[in-house]
């Protein structure tokens, strides 16, 4: 029996100390006990930065809830203070219109729903009990304004008709009945109402905010302890990527230049032979397939929008720098879905995410292989189309009008949309011109009716410029 005979059957026996394949199951047993750390920190690092997210989100939507109740309430007081000085009935059909149409003050309510804590859900309940208190004191005054200025009361709204004067309001002469309806609306007593329902919004907003204050500054020492984690486990898994070179240096490398001999020789070396090689072979392979599947996964996530598919912002946001130094032509659309709020509050947010997918597809479908469609907001999306000039300008206007007819003409039961499209060309790559001029473009189209593409002109006024 030759020398590399012997190595191959002796082997196992004639090593001292670990095995390499004891050592292997070490490591291996190692790595996955780090990774899974790693992933469970870095789990938690994610749930900290979701909740301070959450936190402030909450704190926005609160914000915007107080707004509706003040505003609603304000609105009020500002059509019953105008029906009691112009005596105009259009006042009061406002009053009701935002009291039973309207209703932002419902629907602040309804929205936060129960995501507050109770003690300042409540503090918004009690401004709208105050509101409401206020409702019937502001009703009573019209009543008393309408027949002061002797209106047709058939014209006014039931609520203002059914209103029951006291007796000894109905004995007042018109004078004294509208200096009596204007002090009941104008006075002190109306003021200091109006004061208690503001200071109700400021103890919400101010409980929600020191509420989200808690809630972001226990998020930020968590998320301090977990980056101290990761950081530790890197510094691990450091150690032992050291201790595995040091491993293959003085139990691999060198037992495989006796291996190298033998293949000199032309001897074969059966891989079975060899079992640690072996087993160090497949587990590398198999570590290698699941962190590139995972790679490719958690890369397809990073880039791509999970409802839709296309490109989120981020990505798209990264194809807007390739093109920001590349001289070629290109073009960019932005592109809201017409009043997509509605369709979320009259179908729900199930039905409002299949119209959005729809969008999604028909965008996809429209354009080219080379082009870049993307969502970057809600319901918001953008494109961005290479090596075409204003010379293309009717071909992507029709595209928009095709995907427009099929929005309108839904054959899959899903409600009508439509699109608004506000477009803009650029011959040297992108520009921070370029959003800004199509945005203007969008205007335009919204502005003029919306569902539409229009692209961008010089002489086109920007948003919320004036005439």
């Amino acid at each position: 029996m030759d020398a590399c005979e012997q190595k191959k059957t002796g082997y196992p026996s004639r090593v001292k100390g670990f095995k390499v394949r004891t050592l292997n199951v070490i490591m291996i047993l190692i790595s996955c006990a780090l990774y899974i750390s790693l992933l469970i920190v870095t789990f938690q690092a994610s749930r900290n930065y979701e909740t301070m997210v959450a936190a402030t989100n909450l704190y926005i939507d609160c914000q915007e809830n107080a707004a509706l109740v003040s505003d609603g309430s304000d609105y009020l007081t500002e059509q019953v203070h105008l029906f009691v000085v112009d005596l105009n009935p259009e006042y009061a059909g406002n009053y009701f219109t935002e009291v039973n149409e309207t209703r932002r003050r419902d629907q602040a309510l309804e929205q936060l729903g129960g995501r507050a804590s109770p003690q300042a859900e409540g503090f918004l309940q009690t401004a709208m009990d105050l509101s409401n208190q206020l409702m019937e004191r502001e009703t009573y005054a019209m009543r008393l304004a309408a027949e002061a200025g002797g209106l047709d009361l058939s014209a006014l709204p039931e609520e203002v008709r059914s209103a029951a004067l006291s007796e000894a309001h109905q004995n007042l002469s018109p004078e004294q009945k509208l200096d009596t309806a204007r002090k009941m609306v104008f006075g002190t007593e109306y003021q200091a109402q109006k004061q208690l329902i503001t200071s109700n919004i400021n103890y919400f907003l101010s409980d929600v905010l020191q509420s989200t204050q808690m809630r972001q500054e226990a998020s930020v020492e968590d998320l301090h302890h977990t980056m101290w984690l990761e950081r530790g486990l890197f510094s691990l898994l450091f150690v032992q990527n050291v201790l595995i070179f040091l491993m293959i240096i003085f139990l691999i490398v060198k037992p495989l230049k006796v291996y190298v001999n033998c293949i000199r020789k032309g001897k074969l070396i059966e891989i079975t032979g060899a079992y640690e090689f072996k087993y160090l072979a497949l587990t590398y392979n198999d570590i290698y397939e699941v962190n590139a599947a995972n790679e490719i996964l958690l890369r397809h996530q990073a880039e791509h929008d999970p409802l839709t598919g296309l490109m989120n912002r981020g990505a798209f946001d990264h194809v807007k720098e390739v093109l920001r130094v590349k001289a070629q032509p290109i073009a960019l659309l932005l592109i809201d879905v017409d009043q997509f709020k509605l369709v979320n509050d009259g179908y729900g947010h199930e039905v409002g995410d299949k119209v959005l997918k729809k969008v999604a597809r028909l965008l996809g479908e429209s354009f080219r292989s080379t082009d870049f469609p993307a969502r970057v907001g809600g319901d918001e999306f953008s494109v961005i189309l290479t090596g075409v000039d204003r010379g293309q300008q009717a071909q992507i206007e029709e595209k928009i009008k095709t995907i427009n007819d099929a929005l309108r003409n839904p054959t899959d039961g899903l409600p009508q949309v439509s699109l608004s499209v506000g477009g803009v060309f650029s011959p040297k790559g992108y520009t921070d011109e370029m959003y800004h001029d199509a945005d203007a473009a969008l205007y335009q189209v919204k502005e003029n009716g919306r569902c539409g593409c229009r692209f961008y002109t010089p002489d086109m006024p920007l948003p919320g410029a004036k005439n």
